[in-house]
């Protein structure tokens, strides 16, 4: 594991020190909280909690080194602290093009929200219009040829599409001439200076924004990785610029472009477009994470298909591919030799200097932009029938270059990969290299390719080979009861019926693989699981990049199996795979960009329903893609804005609920604490009652030894010699479920790197009742400091009127030995049990509980049962996986 700074939080009412806030308010909560201060304390702790978990690391801990040249933040002619010239934005109330607020929304709900069809909103105008004709009124448009030509006059916002057409310009034979040579193809774009422009000019990125490169060192001297321009090409580029006079000051813009296939053709009646993205470095990781606008739809590209896959064919293919990007990026290219003055998120105008820097692409695209041939590395040298060989070096420009002047085209083909008659588009652009901008791809290298294509599918053929046909799918149907009777766990898809092995997810696959095949396999999926743990991680150190090494390593050693059991040949050829070959470039492309998860093919797959199917499904007119709420600001809904100027809310006759839209679960903003919220339920309001209702009679027992615990700080009195307080008056509330928000950045977070889980306890119907980790020693890393425990009962009581809220009635989960186990790293747990065979339950303070904890059981080498289900998996087993995997804050913790 990395090592990451520490970070002291000091209690407020002694000299302890602890590691983080669950360890002070645990602390708190047990040495601290006499009857009378017990309100005190809880309050105090809160304040103690408010100061959010730092962003990936402390900035104030690590050292940061700005780039000598490129280090002018405000240019020669401010200082630093001098405030922006003020901005004059729209008038909140103009909606011009639109003639009031009613019409704009009504085009926003028309054209976004119900993405209505064209004949419906013609329908729709002649009923409003039929409605309110009486009145010497009319609908706000005529139909839905009026309501796209106002869309498309809208001035602010968005940028006018712009096009031109693309033709084949070779030689045409005088007979049998191929369609695709004739026809004329058209290509829309907004033009990427404004796009640019206009992603500078967002104030929403201020503070989420980098102005220079830089170098970042932990504490401990290791170099951190995490947003893009903390990467070494930001710096090396910065260098190129440096030598440059008129570049001096100038603030670096890292220009990054994706494109991803999509099914918009399916909306437009034609399948030979698909979208192109673009995005800049200067904006921080997480914010391309939470989907913030940072990236933002650039063209539609086309690929022409013909009936005559000729090698004609497929050279203008790919030559109009390249011809079409370098078009469309030509208003970048005097950007990147003279700097430009352009308005930044904080305000201020700065001179910048464009760079083509990334190209985030699966790799067919990856093998089309490079211009090389299937089956080898666009990135380094290797040789396609030895990819794994230690004798080849990072690809260039320069190299290539040196191939086509040296050898004839049939020799750059067959010993070099090289397409010699095939120009790259970063061949137009200053300092640009296609080979060195090409980023890792989490999504398809990594997940649909080595896992899902490769990973699986060998599992089954190996199941096939050693067990037969018949054998093979029965323990393929076994495997699928196993992955049906998995414990749920929130955000985790579950599939009651199970799914066939091909469909396993990440998430429990190597516990389950370890039933049916041999233990070098479980390896190796062990080892690629923490590979791709590491690879998405938020931010990378030293340390980090050496565990994903590691995990690399290990990886190669014990996939030699699938050789070893037929299922792949002997050799170098049974691994000629670009996808897994691609993972030994991650750790020198983390390096250069920064973490992958800033850079992966999910950001722009995301973008596509909002950005490309939803709207273009409204409109086949290029120009009718908006984006209405960039256009003003709307507060309210469109009645409560009559009503007040009509001055009815102000006299109170109608309550309006709050029409803000939420932006979701992971949006959290970056200052709110790591906090629970408890959703009460109906039950007994006295203890002994509800303990009869839980089938818990212990509860009240047990509710009094934790009381004691508070009330004179001490555990370690037996019940023999303590005399417990009287709580058979006390009320009780019970809450079914609790909401812990805590900080995990590398899984879906919000631009804070907060994230929402809910722990549920479910009495009707199928009982179900979740697992949590609980915080014993902060001192401790890993397992070392935490259990696992089994959440029976939220609740609340109230003694000598002080209100003890919230607690939990837990049962214990010991380590079964004192490491994980040796084939799938992972640690088991089995649940504890007193003298009588009765469940080891204890009740505790709900800050003893971190979050969620997912296990999944031991199965065993016997045919699971029939009647075991995920509703009562957890209560039939002896020994139980702690599933790392289930996400990456878990991941971080349970080592």
């Amino acid at each position: 594991m990395s090592s990451q700074p520490q970070h002291e939080f000091s209690c407020p009412f002694c000299s302890r020190k602890l590691k983080n806030c669950s360890g002070l308010t645990q602390h708190i909560s047990s040495t601290h909280s006499g009857p009378c201060t017990n309100e005190q304390t809880v309050q105090k702790a809160r304040v103690c909690e408010d100061s959010p978990p730092p962003m990936g690391h402390e900035l104030l801990l690590c050292t940061r080194n700005n780039h000598t040249i490129l280090d002018d933040m405000f240019g020669n002619n401010l200082l630093p602290g001098t405030q922006p010239t003020p901005q004059n934005g729209p008038d909140k109330n103009d909606w011009y093009p639109f003639t009031s607020r009613v019409k704009f929304e009504t085009a926003e709900f028309l054209f976004t929200t119900s993405q209505m069809p064209q004949s419906h909103v013609d329908r729709l105008m002649q009923l409003w219009t039929a409605s309110v004709l009486h009145h010497n009124e009319w609908a706000p448009f005529v139909d839905h040829v009026d309501l796209h030509q106002v869309i498309n006059t809208i001035p602010h916002g968005d940028i006018p599409w712009k096009s031109f057409q693309v033709k084949y310009a070779g030689k045409i034979p005088e007979c049998n001439v191929h369609g695709w040579m004739s026809k004329g193809y058209d290509i829309w774009f907004w033009d990427p200076n404004a796009v640019v422009k206009t992603l500078l000019g967002n104030p929403d990125f201020h503070k989420h924004f980098n102005y220079v490169p830089y170098h970042e060192f932990e504490p401990t001297g290791q170099r951190h990785w995490e947003n893009f321009i903390s990467g070494n090409w930001a710096w090396h580029h910065a260098d190129i610029l440096a030598k440059d006079p008129a570049m001096h000051g100038a603030m670096l813009v890292p220009i990054i472009l994706g494109s991803d296939k999509t099914t918009v053709s399916v909306a437009t009646g034609q399948n030979d477009y698909y979208p192109l993205y673009l995005s800049i470095g200067n904006i921080h990781n997480n914010t391309h994470q939470a989907h913030c606008n940072s990236v933002v739809l650039l063209t539609f590209l086309t690929i022409p298909k013909s009936i005559e896959d000729t090698a004609e064919f497929r050279k203008f293919r790919c030559q109009l591919f390249h011809t079409t990007l370098a078009h469309i990026l030509s208003s970048l290219r005097d950007g990147m030799s003279k700097p430009e003055v352009q308005q930044c998120p904080d305000g201020h105008f700065r001179c910048t200097a464009y760079a083509l820097a990334a190209y985030i692409a699966e790799y067919p695209e990856q093998v089309l932009l490079s211009c090389l041939i299937q089956g080898w590395c666009p990135i380094c040298t290797s040789m396609s029938n030895n990819l794994d060989g230690h004798d080849s070096v990072l690809q260039s420009h320069q190299h290539v270059e040196f191939c086509i002047c040296a050898f004839i085209l049939v020799e750059l083909w067959d010993q070099y990969s090289v397409v010699g008659n095939l120009m790259p588009f970063t061949n137009d652009f200053p300092h640009a290299d296609i080979y060195k901008m090409l980023t890792p791809d989490l999504l398809h290298q990594i997940i649909k390719g080595v896992f899902k294509d490769h990973l699986v599918t060998w599992i089954g053929k190996y199941l096939k080979i050693t067990h037969g046909e018949a054998e093979a799918n029965w323990i393929l149907d076994d495997i699928n009861q196993r992955i049906a009777a998995i414990p749920l766990y929130p955000n985790l898809q579950h599939f009651p019926e199970g799914w066939r092995f091909k469909q396993w997810t990440g998430d429990d696959s190597k516990a389950l693989m370890k039933v049916s095949c041999t233990p070098g396999m479980v390896h190796a999926v062990s080892a690629f699981l923490d590979f791709c743990y590491y690879a998405q991680r938020n931010s990378l150190d030293e340390t980090a990049l050496g565990n994903l090494g590691e995990a690399l390593q290990c990886f190669h050693h014990h996939h030699c199996v699938f050789q070893e059991t037929g299922v792949r040949d002997n050799g170098p050829k049974g691994f000629l795979l670009p996808w897994q070959h691609s993972m030994n470039h991650y750790q020198h492309l983390i390096q250069e960009f920064g973490a992958p998860n800033g850079l992966c093919s999910s950001i722009t797959e995301s973008k596509h329903i909002k950005a490309v199917k939803q709207l273009w499904r409204c409109s086949n007119r290029f120009e009718a893609l908006v984006n209405f709420k960039s256009c003003s600001m709307l507060k309210g809904s469109i009645l409560s804005a009559t009503m007040e100027e009509s001055d009815i809310l102000h006299h109170g006759d109608i309550g309006l609920d709050n029409d803000n839209d939420s932006e979701g679960s992971h949006t959290a903003p970056h200052h709110e604490r790591p906090s629970s919220k408890l959703q009460l339920c109906k039950y007994p309001s006295s203890l002994d009652a509800l303990a009869c209702h839980v089938q818990h009679p212990n509860l009240p027992l047990l509710t009094c030894h934790f009381l004691h615990s508070q009330l004179h700080n001490d555990t370690s009195q037996s019940a023999v010699n303590v005399a417990l307080p009287d709580l058979s008056d006390s009320p009780v509330s019970v809450f079914c479920s609790t909401i812990s928000t805590f900080y995990t950045p590398s899984d879906l977070s919000g631009l804070g790197g907060m994230h929402l889980e809910c722990i549920l306890l479910k009495k009707a119907g199928p009982a179900h009742y979740d697992t949590v980790f609980l915080e014993q020693d902060p001192d401790i890393p890993g397992m070392g400091g935490l259990h696992i425990g089994r959440v029976f009962l939220f609740f609340s009581f109230t003694y000598d009127d002080i209100k003890y809220n919230p607690c939990a009635l837990i049962q214990w989960f010991s380590n079964v030995s004192d490491g994980p186990d040796k084939d799938t790293g992972m640690w088991v747990v089995q649940p504890d049990y007193d003298a009588n065979g009765q469940q080891e339950l204890e009740v505790v303070h709900i800050h003893s509980i971190l979050h969620g904890a997912h296990l999944i059981p031991v199965y065993g080498h016997t045919h699971l049962p029939t009647d075991i289900q995920y509703t009562n998996s957890l209560d039939v087993f002896q020994a139980y996986y702690v599933n790392k995997y289930i996400d990456h804050h878990t991941f971080e913790i349970a080592f």
